[in-house]
């Protein structure tokens, strides 16, 4: 069985032969533990794999997005980044008044994918492979507008709000179709939607202004034949039975953040837990035994002949001899088995 057909059978609850993995690591996990990154790669392969960004036309950004210093994207939004190995912060909004609306232009060149070269990655490995776009309404409007200027803009509901919203989500469906139209075997959008405890605006609101778009996105991938994934930090439960809904095959979410009995009594057998372990507690600070009882905790509350992805980050602080044990432990799985842990 190749790894897209154990991803497919974990997907749709057919009783993969394994765990499918996935590594996702920050170029800080490369630059401080390369040869444990590099070993722990090697020993255990990654199953699902990005098809990369080739474009006719690319898009133009400048500067580096992990270095310090600053870096615009393809919008046009400013970051500014302190520390290396990771993302930066948007200081100054793109659009600070609504009178400039009409600067706000969707980066029209990640369109011009070049679709025959996408296909060839596709054709030359059995790995499941998704989609490269990086489709992020919420996300896109914090770095346009700068994220507490959103969080009043949604308060106040200014009719400019909604050009702008609509103006994305287009420009994201466009960018959908386009790579629906390839040979990647699923598609992907990401916004975090989660603090520690609590959603970051309320469900209704979510479900108002956020949900309709996601339900579009996910439409398209089914028409295509297309599995869709999301990823979302933070605690989401309140949002998750809507994911369900609207069918979302596989979610990415901080589980730890929420009670994980709880979302296998609600949702087990019904959507695909693409990952995690804990990143904020268990992989920097964990003792092995620690690990093993997350992981343990995982299987125990979210399997259900499939509906499982091994992944975990490797983000700063993580300890690389906690990453490996993660998938030497998931390995232990004999998934035919009641309890690979007796």
């Amino acid at each position: 069985m190749t790894s897209r057909e154990i991803v497919k059978r974990t997907l749709e609850f057919r009783s993969p032969l394994r765990i499918p993995r996935h590594l996702w690591h920050l170029p800080w996990a490369s630059d401080h533990f390369p040869r444990e990154l590099a070993r722990i790669q090697a020993d255990f392969p990654d199953d699902i794999v990005y098809a990369p960004l080739f474009f006719k036309k690319p898009p133009p950004t400048s500067g580096d997005e992990y270095a310090p210093g600053t870096f615009i994207d393809e919008w046009g939004c400013i970051f500014e980044n302190r520390q290396k190995g990771i993302i930066g912060e948007v200081k100054e909004p793109l659009l600070k008044s609504w009178q400039d609306l009409a600067r706000v232009r969707p980066p029209l060149g990640r369109l011009s994918l070049d679709v025959d070269q996408v296909n060839a990655f596709y054709r030359s490995t059995d790995r499941y492979v998704l989609a490269g776009c990086r489709v992020r309404p919420f996300e896109q409007l914090q770095f346009i507008r700068k994220s507490e200027n959103l969080y009043l803009d949604l308060a106040e509901r200014p009719k400019e709000l909604f050009i702008l919203l609509d103006r994305v989500h287009k420009f994201y469906l466009e960018e959908l179709e386009l790579w629906a139209r390839t040979e990647v075997d699923g598609l992907l959008f990401s916004d975090d939607w989660g603090g520690q405890r609590s959603l970051l605006i309320s469900p209704a609101q979510w479900r108002t202004l956020f949900k309709p778009l996601y339900k579009e996105y996910v439409e398209i991938a089914h028409r295509n034949g297309k599995a869709m994934f999301m990823h979302s930090d933070g605690y989401i439960m309140d949002i998750i039975p809507d994911l369900v809904e609207i069918g979302v095959d596989a979610l990415n979410a901080q589980v730890f953040c929420m009670d994980i009995e709880s979302l296998g009594e609600l949702f087990r057998g019904k959507i695909t837990f693409w990952g995690e372990i804990d990143r904020q507690h268990i992989l920097p600070y964990g003792t092995p035994e620690d690990v093993r009882a997350a992981v343990k905790r995982v299987w125990a509350s979210l399997y259900d002949h499939g509906g499982v992805i091994a992944q975990c980050e490797f983000g700063i602080g993580a300890k690389p001899e906690n990453i490996r044990l993660v998938f030497e432990t998931w390995n232990r799985f004999a998934v035919a088995s009641p309890s690979p842990f007796a």
